[in-house]
């Protein structure tokens, strides 16, 4: 018997990278950071951690369209490791892949980061995008 299960929430470190498989399914790269606060010899100590997260299909779509640097979210999802050969090594990488992201609201005054171009707003009353498990004719993707 296995687990594999992770929920995790922060706040985007770059914009989300869309991509689409050669057979045209839509995927998302999105990079979160997740700040975790604690006290060592009474001090507040805050240790950040980075994730790599993929997102597919519809939602995939989504999170292009009204996700920007800096935006929170919510992700459910499972861990998936890769692993390739190179230069005689092996190496691996283990990402987040989505099955539910939870777009966070907005900070009132919060500006955009980007290059001065604002995202449309999200529909109103919805702020879950619901994503199926990956299709099974994905591929993974080396950067």
């Amino acid at each position: 018997m296995s687990l594999n299960s992770v929920n995790i929430m922060g706040n985007l470190t770059r914009d989300p990278e869309l991509k689409y498989t050669p057979s045209g399914k839509s995927v998302c790269s999105l990079s979160i950071a997740n700040n975790r606060v604690y006290t060592k010899n009474n001090e507040k100590v805050t240790e950040v951690s980075y994730f790599d997260v993929e997102v597919w299909g519809a939602a995939a779509e989504n999170c292009n369209k009204y996700l920007t640097k800096g935006s929170g979210i919510i992700v459910e999802g499972r861990l998936r490791q890769d692993r390739w050969e190179k230069d005689g090594k092996t190496q691996s990488r283990v990402r987040i892949i989505a099955n539910n992201i939870h777009f966070m609201p907005k900070k009132a005054g919060a500006s955009s980061s980007g290059g001065g171009q604002q995202p449309a707003p999200a529909p109103a009353g919805e702020t879950e995008v619901s994503v199926n498990t990956q299709p099974a004719d994905a591929v993974a993707w080396d950067e």
